[in-house]
């Protein structure tokens, strides 16, 4: 992880050269105390660092490497002392800054800690310092460097995810306050609602949002997705059809109308729009999976092709499992039990491990 690797690293400044005796004593001190690390008695170390410290009490590097093993014993807290001081006495130091913001922002003082962390150059624990003091554009910032440093930190990952739901929720929270009577403020109550499984609520503020802009793209696609929720499928036609009006390069409004076709049963005029989905953005499993159903009567074969390939693509999802459950009954209807038996012994081995409970 990015934070423990710092947080093990040993950082070394310019040693001050001692002249008195306290002082030559305490080089004596800081010798021994690196002896204790490398044996791993971080315990004794510490107790040689803090009499070197008390020794000399300017010395930054006794200063730095007593707060280093503090934390490297994960006492963060009895690390800041030492480190806030060390900071005053070498405040160009890069060592210092990276350490104390490490450990401020470990004991909760996210915005203390984010000028030490901003001088220290690290991105990613400033952007997790900024998320922390409520500050959700400048962290997504500098997640997302971090992040193309490290792609498979899962604490970067995690609070990317953070910081941009924060901020979205953010800007929701001002278009609400703000510009609630606009098409764009009731489209983003409409989305509240049916988030929260109001739909009745949800379809009067897309209403309401098309009355004031009827041309705004996204409008229709939503308040269809309401009906086809409610299983109002001419309804939810009727708006998809309007979305691939204003947009007929949209390969989801185009899906969208075909499916919509396919569960009034209008097979042919489904397959047609499907077909013209496909072509826009080839391979999207659900238009796929919907061709194979629409053409499982007409022309099985063709429908197998597509199955087959919502199998290859999604390998053991619930989309797969259906489409096993689709080719089962095509293949039980051209007599092809074995195939049919294979396909449905697969289905119920996708359905099972869906259903298990997660520990």
């Amino acid at each position: 992880m990015i934070i423990q690797a710092i947080l093990l690293a040993h950082f070394l400044v310019p040693a001050q050269i001692a002249s008195s005796q306290s002082l030559s004593e305490a080089v004596k001190l800081l010798q021994s105390a690196t002896d204790a690390e490398n044996r791993g008695n971080l315990d004794q170390a510490i107790v040689d660092l803090r009499k070197a410290v008390e020794l000399d009490p300017s010395s930054a590097i006794a200063l730095l490497k007593l707060g280093e093993a503090y934390m490297r014993k994960h006492d963060y807290g009895a690390a800041i002392p030492p480190l806030k001081r060390a900071a005053e006495l070498s405040p160009d130091s890069i060592s210092v800054h990276q350490l104390l913001g490490y450990a401020l922002l470990s004991q909760g003082y996210a915005s203390e800690a984010i000028p030490h962390l901003r001088i220290a150059h690290e991105s990613g624990a400033l952007g997790i310092a900024q998320f922390q003091a409520d500050q959700p554009a400048d962290a997504l910032i500098n997640l997302k460097n971090a992040l193309e440093k490290s792609p498979d930190d899962p604490d970067l990952i995690y609070y990317l995810t953070r910081a941009a739901a924060a901020l979205s929720s953010e800007s929701n929270e001002r278009l609400l306050t703000q510009f609630p009577q606009t098409a764009r403020g009731h489209q983003a109550l409409a989305q509240s609602y049916y988030s929260a499984k109001m739909l009745s609520e949800a379809e009067k503020e897309y209403e309401k949002a098309i009355a004031l802009r009827p041309d705004l793209p996204g409008l229709h696609l939503e308040l269809g997705e309401i009906y086809a929720t409610t299983s109002q499928w001419t309804n939810a036609e009727e708006q998809f059809r309007h979305e691939t009006e204003l947009q007929p390069g949209n390969a989801e409004a185009a899906y969208r109308v075909g499916d919509a076709l396919l569960h009034q049963g209008k097979m042919k005029e489904a397959t047609d729009e499907l077909r013209r989905s496909d072509s826009l953005h080839p391979d999207m499993p659900e238009t796929l999976y919907a061709l194979g159903r629409a053409l499982v009567i007409s022309d099985p074969n063709e429908a197998e092709r597509f199955l087959d390939r919502v199998i290859a693509m999604e390998k053991q999802s619930l989309l797969a499992g259906q489409a096993y459950l689709q080719l089962a009954t095509s293949h039980r209807r051209q007599g092809k039990n074995e195939l049919a038996a294979h396909d449905m012994a697969e289905y119920k081995r996708i359905e099972g491990i869906a259903s298990k409970p997660e520990h």
